[in-house]
């Protein structure tokens, strides 16, 4: 067997699986776990975001969406040459990794025999569906129904510790520039964690609002998690706008209970390391019911003293 994974979720499933002597070929984005980070990059973004703002990032998207319909492009030679079984993909989002049609043309225009698996979840039962989903895929079937049961069961263990308690009201943000409230899983990631979701809506696309529709909410908790930004970058990011999140959520910031996380390893990604997030929004919420997250995937966030000003 010989697996490409096109997605960064779904390389790291893949490697749960145990299965990464067989992964030959990742994309531009996988960056988790390190011991396959030497395998060839079989597809590249069609701009540098290196040093660009939020917003400039949104405006590059764009941009390659209305040029090209795609913002990422497949080394449709490279991945020839790796000649793979099994190539791993998604229709989930345009924007957030390489989408499933362009990976079919590919394959068919290169004649490859491969079979192309779209890995499109939506909520976090699709999450661990995609585990069996690839195991099947790949083979091994019994490893991939005790991986999933094993994650289910951490799943069961917040439930268990949150259950009863009072419900904090959360305002989790997915984009700054333009803001974003979150969709697909991460609305469902605040209900099991045991807080109340106030902005986006589970199984549903993450939808760009107005600063002026999240004002007045008022959260209880405020989490930055910027699509693709990991603990460093989402702070900056929140700095950055810190005016406007003091705005939407003034008795979160005064009350200690706004954070920034790692967004991209634990959030933004339909992989085995959504659960770690429901196990850190469970421990922001709940410090007393829920253990402390690690300290490179959530912190406490307090703005600078002149944007309080």
């Amino acid at each position: 067997m010989r697996i490409v994974s096109l997605l960064a979720s779904a390389t790291e499933i893949v490697c749960e699986l145990g299965l990464e002597d067989a992964l030959v070929g990742i994309s531009h984005e996988c960056d988790h776990p390190p011991r396959v980070l030497d395998r060839p990059r079989v597809s590249r973004s069609r701009f540098d975001p290196e040093g660009l703002t939020s917003g400039e990032i949104d405006r590059a998207v764009r941009r390659a969406m209305a040029e090209h319909g795609s913002v990422y492009v497949v080394d449709g030679e490279k991945l020839a040459r790796l000649e793979p079984d099994l190539v791993l993909t998604q229709a989930v989002c345009e924007v957030c990794a390489v989408p499933t049609p362009g990976v079919r043309e590919v394959v068919r225009e290169r004649g490859l025999g491969a079979e192309v698996l779209s890995l499109d979840a939506h909520t976090m039962e699709d999450i661990l569906d995609s585990v069996q989903e690839v195991g099947g895929a790949a083979g091994v079937p019994d490893r991939a129904r005790a991986v999933r049961e094993r994650l289910a069961g951490r799943l069961d263990a917040v439930g268990a510790a949150v259950r009863g308690a009072a419900r904090p009201d959360v305002l989790a943000v997915e984009w700054l520039d333009p803001p974003f409230a979150p969709g697909h899983w991460v609305p469902e990631m605040v209900r099991m964690a045991g807080g109340r979701n106030l902005a986006g809506q589970e199984g549903a696309p993450s939808r760009q609002v107005a600063w002026e529709e999240l004002s007045g909410l008022d959260p209880d908790v405020l989490v930055v998690m910027p699509c693709g930004y990991g603990l460093g970058a989402s702070r900056r990011e929140a700095d950055e706008h810190a005016a406007r999140l003091l705005d939407v959520a003034p008795r979160a910031v005064s009350g200690g209970r706004a954070f920034v996380v790692d967004g991209s390893s634990y959030f933004n990604r339909s992989g085995p390391r959504a659960v770690a997030g429901v196990e850190i929004l469970a421990g922001l919420l709940h410090p007393g019911r829920f253990r402390e997250p690690p300290e490179d995937a959530a912190a406490a966030w307090e703005p600078e003293a002149a944007a309080r000003g």
